[in-house]
């Protein structure tokens, strides 16, 4: 995603503007793309375990790619982007939307 500092940055923004447009605690619609990878996926689904999640998953057209949205109920901005930060760092590859 680019340095520490842009990271940083970017989960400023991102918690902003989710304060912003949701109502806490709230639904929150997370998409994820990998390269086609049973392992990948699950490891991305383990994420979200035990949380009541509902997952869905789309292979690309060729098949490289899968994306996985998640739906699932989130307390608030600040475990939102822990989720994100821990799928980055446990699924190698992974590209967040």
């Amino acid at each position: 995603m680019g340095t520490p500092s842009e990271q940083e940055e970017f989960y400023k923004k991102l918690k902003e503007q989710l304060y912003d447009t949701a109502v806490w605690p709230s639904e929150y619609l997370y998409k994820f793309i990998v390269k086609t990878d049973k392992n990948k996926i699950n490891e991305i689904e383990e994420i979200f375990n035990n949380l009541g999640a509902v997952i869905q998953t789309k292979a690309s057209k060729n098949g490289k790619y899968t994306s996985v949205s998640i739906h699932v109920f989130m307390k608030n901005p600040d475990t939102v982007i822990n989720k994100y930060k821990e799928v980055a760092e446990k699924v190698e590859g992974v590209i967040s939307l």
